[in-house]
């Protein structure tokens, strides 16, 4: 697991504006690996946007990598975060679930608030 001493430059990077210019910049700093699927991702959101004539799925696309950023931003989060997930896809004790849904829910509500997005205001 990651500490935050081996990627200081995560903790550096202010939480950006939802721009796609500033989030990919922010992603090319802490997560350069995501930056050709933000990229593919933001060109199916364009020509989507275009297609309907509707501003929503480049406000969702935004949206769900503004949170991506918050969450990169704190390596120890988001290695718990990954880890909660590959558990959560193999859980069987209903408590167990529970506990593991719970935990990723407050891990992306607090990204959400760094982000500035709505969310569902557990704390």
């Amino acid at each position: 697991m990651s500490t935050a001493s081996e990627h200081p430059e995560r903790r550096s990077v202010p939480q950006p504006s939802s721009t796609a210019e500033e989030l990919r910049a922010a992603l090319a700093r802490i997560a350069p690996e995501a930056v050709p699927t933000f990229d593919a991702e933001r060109a199916a959101a364009m020509t989507q946007a275009r297609s309907e004539v509707s501003s929503a799925p480049m406000r969702r696309f935004l949206g769900q990598w503004a949170l991506q950023v918050a969450i990169e931003r704190h390596p120890e989060q988001a290695a718990r975060l990954r880890h909660l997930e590959a558990r959560a896809a193999v859980v069987e004790d209903p408590d167990e679930a529970r506990t593991v849904a719970a935990e990723i829910g407050w891990i992306l509500d607090k990204a959400a608030t760094e982000a500035g997005l709505p969310h569902s205001g557990r704390s």
